[in-house]
């Protein structure tokens, strides 16, 4: 061959080596990263029988939607973010849900029926108030999600009208004081939306009041209006 073809194989004659090297390199990476993702799978359902692993991806992701839906910046809640949160697939994401609107319903289902658990639970005005303070404001996601969350996604907007009456009677139901069931139904209705008023207003921090000043006020306003 030429002189000119000489050199420039001379100096490319190493380039297949380099090249190779690379591939080597890449591949090595890729099995590396695979053995590693498969052993974290194993782990992560390790002795979790088949049919509860669907239950337990569910609840992985709905507390990943929780924490998105009830960010601090607002609802950034796309299937892609949920599932990188919640360290899962998409495919795991719609075994159980059907779409975004689906889930972001779920979310909401699994704070509202939480709140509705803790009040149920309660034995006194005040001990209903520390709890849902400590459900709602200590752990502000969930608040934000129960009563801010409806405000900005329209697919809630029909959830939170369904959830009202779930909340006014289960308090019209603690106002044995009143016997009329028509005046105690507009009591809780009342009572309802003034502390949705003074919860939403206090996770915005509109309300400077203490922990202890909110919770005071709030236990007065159940008691003034339970003794009518």
């Amino acid at each position: 061959c030429s002189g000119a073809t000489r050199t420039y194989l001379d100096s490319t004659g190493d380039l297949p080596w380099a090249v190779a090297g690379i591939l080597t390199t890449h591949v090595v990476t890729t099995e590396l990263r695979r053995v590693v993702t498969s052993g974290q799978r194993r782990g992560r359902w390790s002795g979790v029988p088949l049919q509860d692993r669907q239950a337990l991806r569910r609840d992985e992701l709905i507390s990943a939607g929780v924490t998105l839906l009830g960010g601090e910046g607002g609802p950034a809640l796309t299937v892609r973010a949920v599932c990188r949160e919640a360290g899962l697939t998409e495919r795991y994401f719609y075994e159980s849900f059907a779409d975004r609107d689906e889930f972001v319903r779920a979310v909401y289902d699994d704070v509202c029926n939480r709140a509705m658990s803790t009040l149920m639970s309660a034995s006194t005005p005040r001990e209903a108030v520390q709890e849902f303070v400590a459900l709602m404001v200590d752990d502000p996601v969930r608040g934000r999600v129960l009563l801010l969350a409806p405000e900005v996604e329209p697919v809630l907007v029909r959830s939170g009208a369904e959830w009202m009456p779930t909340f006014i009677g289960l308090l019209q139901r603690k106002l044995t004081t009143i016997g009329d069931p028509t005046l105690q139904n507009l009591v809780a209705t009342g009572l309802i939306g003034a502390l949705t008023a003074l919860f939403t207003a206090y996770l915005d921090g509109r309300l400077t009041a203490s922990r202890e000043q909110f919770i005071d006020y709030c236990v007065d306003l159940l008691l003034s209006r339970a003794t009518r």
